[in-house]
């Protein structure tokens, strides 16, 4: 078994230096990153995500500093063989850099070995505060799921040359403020490119095409146990909500109809202790 990644054997994985592609998924509990771990992914990014995939939320505003530790503590007594990614929800980063590194580093705390944040050289300052405390970050560039309301919507981002260009400005600006790695979110195949050969970090692309250094994807999505749309650069591996809703739907008709307990998934009584609880079933009719 390969050892466990950490910050500093992932940063140096670019494929154009023959480094193996990173893999990385979401993963909001235990059991999910059990999985991920049994799967043999890289990373799990416990994601705000969480929000809109597991909560019932709208998007992914409506997450807490309090929600995300829950979520990463919960991930991180699964114990997995893979790096934990603490996202950190809007407004956990906005205020001040005293508040970003206390909400930082409670996610660490819960058990996350660094924190994810969006946004491009804007954060460079809450980004250098955070590596200034020894806090290891990713960043994050592309759609920004944070920023919805003020892109006007789930986007594709850089499709013109100068958003394309600025996206690259961002990048630099993230390795400059120390970002070990950076997920790129839902931007033409030649930007995620660009990217990634104009930066010496890995990147991760989610709807960035297949030149970047990595790919990440919803657990949910994979697993085909989304009730939504499914994104252009999603590619469910199964169907596991539709297995999920037959079999519930077959323990409900056994039960119903009696089927379900059997005598051998019973356990069974002695014959004095039937008779103490029942006298009459010992008479002989």
């Amino acid at each position: 078994m390969s050892p466990k990644p950490n910050v500093r054997t992932l940063r140096g994985r670019k494929r154009r230096d023959g480094a193996e592609p990173i893999v990385m998924v979401t993963a909001y509990d235990y059991p999910t990153a059990a999985i991920a771990s049994a799967a043999g992914v890289d990373l799990i990014l416990v994601g705000d995500s969480v929000a809109n995939t597991v909560l019932g939320y709208p998007d992914t505003l409506h997450v807490t500093i309090d929600d995300m530790a829950h979520h990463v503590a919960a991930v991180a007594r699964a114990k997995p063989e893979c790096l934990i990614v603490g996202d950190m929800p809007w407004m956990s980063y906005h205020v001040s850099l005293e508040e970003t590194v206390r909400n930082a580093a409670r996610l660490i705390r819960a058990g996350a070995e660094c924190v994810k944040l969006e946004g491009g050289a804007k954060r460079a300052p809450a980004i250098e505060a955070l590596v200034h405390a020894e806090i290891p970050v990713m960043g994050h560039i592309g759609l920004t799921p944070q920023s919805v309301h003020a892109i006007g919507g789930m986007r594709v981002q850089g499709r013109a040359v100068d958003a394309a260009t600025a996206l690259l400005a961002d990048a630099s600006a993230l390795v400059e403020a120390g970002c070990f790695a950076m997920v790129i979110e839902s931007v033409p195949d030649a930007v995620g490119t660009a990217v990634t050969a104009a930066v010496d970090v890995p990147t991760i692309g989610i709807g960035a095409g297949p030149g970047c250094d990595g790919q990440v994807l919803v657990f949910h999505d994979v697993l085909g146990l989304g009730t939504g749309r499914v994104a252009k650069f999603v590619r469910p591996y199964a169907n596991l909500a539709e297995d999920a809703t037959k079999a519930l739907a077959a323990f409900a008709a056994d039960v119903r109809s009696g089927a379900f307990p059997n005598q051998s998934e019973s356990y069974t009584s002695s014959d004095e202790l039937r008779t103490a609880l029942d006298p009459d079933a010992a008479r002989p009719d």
